[in-house]
């Protein structure tokens, strides 16, 4: 699992193909009978469901994130903190978002937080 996480989704689906591949080819030595399904064509179906195992996990991922983002409301500002970085100064606001905890509170910058939510800084 570790291993998977490090990996691209072309990496991913090139080991996979290439131990499909090691299994036919072990398979075949042992065996003698005739093949159902041969290799390049079992490294097709397999891609095909790949494929739609990714679609499905693109399209959770996408309703989780409108959800969440339908029901962040920032609530309040708790702090204001600039950064400094070498030739500009970055000002950040910390947000206490609705229905959450101060401990939960986030960094955010001032700009997006003007933008998103003007009644603050009026």
């Amino acid at each position: 699992m570790a291993l998977r996480l490090l990996l691209c989704p072309t990496e991913i689906r090139e080991r996979t193909i290439q131990t499909l591949e090691d299994m036919l080819r072990a398979c075949a030595l042992e065996w003698t009978g005739e093949c159902l399904i041969k290799g390049p064509e079992l490294i097709e179906i397999n891609n095909e469901k790949v494929d739609v195992a990714e679609e499905k996990l693109k399209e959770a991922r996408s309703r989780q994130k409108s959800y969440t983002d339908k029901h962040r409301r920032a609530e309040s500002i708790l702090d204001r903190q600039e950064r400094v970085m070498r030739n500009k100064t970055i000002p950040f606001v910390k947000i206490l978002w609705k229905n959450h905890p101060e401990r939960e509170a986030t960094w955010e910058t001032e700009e997006s937080m003007r933008a998103s939510y003007p009644r603050f800084f009026s």
